[in-house]
């Protein structure tokens, strides 16, 4: 990995063979041939307009919604965090929040302003760049009921800006190309009282751990709803919820509480909880017909 001696300098941490597993919800998987934790955007755009455009690039935002596998990740993984990326504001309508900033934060922070709309993000494991990225939504609503507007960088750092439209958002999917890195979003909410809206978070976010396995290690919804369909009921049906399946000596298994949510109750590596989750994908088409798509995004290499 010749490429490793000859990257740009930078003001953040860029770390060599640095383990991911920590930075990820099911605490999985292999090292990043190098980490970036850029210490502004300014930071990230010099250092991308400097790197080698041959060196692969990974985005990397809380690890909410992902299975890195255990041979690592190869090239540079740029992971979004602290302040510069993190910050919201609100004016007037609007919102605008980090591409870093957890999107259960941006929904407390719309309750602090009074404006109604953005309550679904409290019950979203991730950040918002994530959100941009896969359009993510729960509970009847999504990122495009609420997007304005969005800037992010391109891989040789260049700004480009998007308006809603210009994303093509479709269920959990964006046409924007997969290789911008988002810095800030701004969102449109309606005028409210603070008290109502933070009501209306309050019973999401109990909701939410009534019915979901939030202090497993997990990775949230494993699969994509099909068309006319719920995937939680489709693996409840095929009889996998509950059920512990070894795959290479360790274990994973759907939750007892939610069967659309992957768990690592012990010690599974990657290779067990991708293993099971493809298993299940088959298991159900085998007896449905229907094919289950995965929500969670799987990255690096295998063993």
């Amino acid at each position: 990995m010749a490429w490793r001696d000859s990257l740009p300098p930078v003001r953040g941490k860029l770390l060599l063979n640095e383990p991911l597993a920590p930075f990820t919800w099911f605490r999985v998987g292999g090292s990043a041939d190098a980490l970036f934790i850029p210490a502004d955007p300014d930071d990230l755009a010099d250092f991308l307009k400097a790197l080698d455009p041959s060196v692969p690039m990974t985005v990397l935002g809380v690890g909410s919604n992902v299975i890195v596998r255990d041979g690592g990740v190869e090239g540079v993984v740029i992971r979004l965090a602290g302040r510069p990326f993190a910050g919201i504001t609100t004016e007037g309508d609007t919102i605008t929040a980090g591409a870093g900033a957890l999107d259960s934060m941006v929904a407390k922070a719309s309750a602090k302003a009074g404006l109604a709309g953005l309550e679904f993000y409290a019950g979203i494991p991730g950040t918002i760049g994530g959100a941009l990225t896969m359009n993510a939504g729960c509970y009847g609503a999504e990122t495009k009921d609420i997007l304005v507007s969005a800037w992010g960088l391109t891989r040789s750092g260049q700004r480009v800006d998007y308006t809603l439209a210009d994303f093509g958002y479709t269920y959990r999917h964006s046409e924007a190309p997969a290789d911008i890195i988002w810095i800030e979003a701004t969102y449109r909410g309606t005028p409210d009282a603070p008290d109502a809206v933070a009501a209306r978070i309050s019973e999401i976010t109990s909701r939410r751990e009534q019915t979901q396995p939030i202090r497993e290690k997990t990775g949230g919804s494993t699969f994509k709803n099909p068309p006319g369909h719920s995937s939680w009921k489709l693996v409840d049906e095929a009889g996998w919820r509950g059920k512990l399946h070894a795959v290479t000596g360790g274990g994973a298994m759907f939750s007892e509480l939610h069967s659309n949510f992957m768990i690592n109750p012990g010690e599974a590596t990657a290779a067990d909880v991708e293993g099971l989750g493809e298993t299940v994908r088959a298991d159900v088409l085998a007896k449905t017909g229907v094919q289950l798509d995965w929500e969670i995004k799987r990255i690096g290499r295998p063993r």
